[in-house]
């Protein structure tokens, strides 16, 4: 009877430790704070290590946009840095932690409160571990009359193409897209980061295409922040892009793996293991970014039985050929032939569209070769060399 009633006493213990203020100690904690600004929005992250549950509302006279984050507390080194201001982009002044006014008495609600400078338009979203990322909370910032990612319906399999109608003498018009980037740090090196390099070598592409006649770039980005790989393939629709390079750095378990590989689309099956791997990787990018994929399949399903189709992959296969070889010049490949996968990123229907693997960033010495200024240079060079043969051949596509 007596081991009974210890037992009892016991559990009643645990119980209080669950529900009296002492039992907050088990709160979930914001251990870092992230910030990534594009043109049209910014980014804050709160990295925590649980999931937690939140109240988001709005207050004016000054603008605020005001979370209560019950059970959870601010990681000791990070109150030495609030308010934070001063890189907060172009929507936020500052952010301002405290307790929460409506409930004094309960120290553990914590309120983040971001000082707006003007009305915006906000959407906030939990994000489950994933990769390397503990639990997330994240906020997307606008301008007021944006209509963001999340407000915008499932796209309908059946799209329209209509055949671009090219002006006498119109520039040949390359769509660069840096892979990764912001959230999604893409492969990861010794000392280096998939998406820094990237983005150092397509500003080096994209000078060096502005440089040849008859040809001018865009990026998809121009700096650290992430974009939808559905948002990549849109940006070249509504840009009129002739052609789309989306441009990346391998990975592998080995560090003995090495050299460049360029890759196209692929309807039905992978060309390979390794690319079948290399676009379910790249395809689950999405998932860091923290972007919906309900609808990802549902953009282009039935384009991929269009004839059209048919004749942008044979465009995008020769079009990799001609860059792959270029890429020989000045280094080893991966692969002598140009792989294909079923990478999202590359389905534009009417856009000839290749996907360069310039190196392994896990492979010592090709990690030191993409970040040399010297061989990022060489990589562009290859690459404007390849898409030149490649529109030498195919001028009655591309010349009036």
């Amino acid at each position: 009877m007596r081991m009974r009633g210890f037992r009892i006493l016991f559990a009643l213990a645990w119980v209080l430790v669950l529900v009296l203020p002492w039992g907050l100690s088990f709160a979930a904690e914001i251990k870092d704070i992230r910030m990534y600004h594009a043109p049209d929005r910014s980014r804050i992250v709160f990295d925590m290590d649980e999931g937690v549950v939140f109240n988001v509302f709005t207050l004016n006279q000054p603008n605020r946009v005001v979370i209560d984050l019950p059970a959870v507390k601010l990681k000791s080194e990070l109150q030495n840095h609030v308010p934070i201001s001063g890189t907060t982009g172009q929507f936020i002044s500052a952010i301002r932690f405290g307790s929460s006014a409506s409930t004094t008495s309960d120290s553990s609600t914590l309120r983040a409160v971001f000082d707006v400078q003007k009305p915006v338009r906000y959407f906030i979203q939990l994000l489950k571990p994933v990769d390397n990322y503990q639990h997330r909370l994240v906020i997307d910032y606008y301008h007021q009359d944006a209509v963001v990612e999340a407000d915008k319906p499932a796209k309908s399999s059946a799209v329209t193409l209509k055949p671009k109608i090219r002006k006498l003498g119109e520039d040949v018009l390359i769509l660069i897209d840096p892979g990764h980037g912001g959230e999604d740090p893409g492969a990861l090196g010794s000392r280096s980061q998939e998406k820094v390099v990237v983005l150092a070598i397509a500003r080096k592409l994209k000078t060096q295409i502005d440089k040849q006649p008859g040809m001018r770039a865009q990026m998809t980005r121009s700096g650290d922040y992430y974009i939808s790989l559905r948002k990549r393939t849109r940006i070249a629709r509504e840009k009129g892009a002739d052609i789309f390079i989306s441009i990346h750095a391998d990975a592998f378990k080995s560090k003995k793996a090495r050299g460049a590989s360029v890759y196209a689309l692929s309807a039905r099956g992978a060309s390979s293991e390794n690319a079948r791997w290399l676009a379910n990787k790249e395809n689950a990018s999405d998932l860091i970014g923290g972007v919906s994929l309900a609808d990802k399949d549902n953009l282009l399903a039935g384009v991929l039985l269009d004839l059209s189709m048919t004749k942008t992959n044979g465009e995008s296969l020769s079009l990799g050929r001609d860059v792959l070889e270029e890429l020989k010049k000045i280094g080893r490949v991966h692969s002598k032939m140009v792989e294909q996968a079923g990478f999202a990123v590359l389905k534009s229907p009417d856009i000839p569209s290749i996907l360069v693997e310039t190196a392994y960033i896990t492979n010592p010495a090709e990690e030191k070769l993409l970040n040399s200024k010297r061989h990022q240079l060489k990589i562009a060079n290859a690459i404007v060399a390849g898409v030149r043969v490649y529109l030498d051949k195919n001028q009655s596509r591309y010349v009036n």
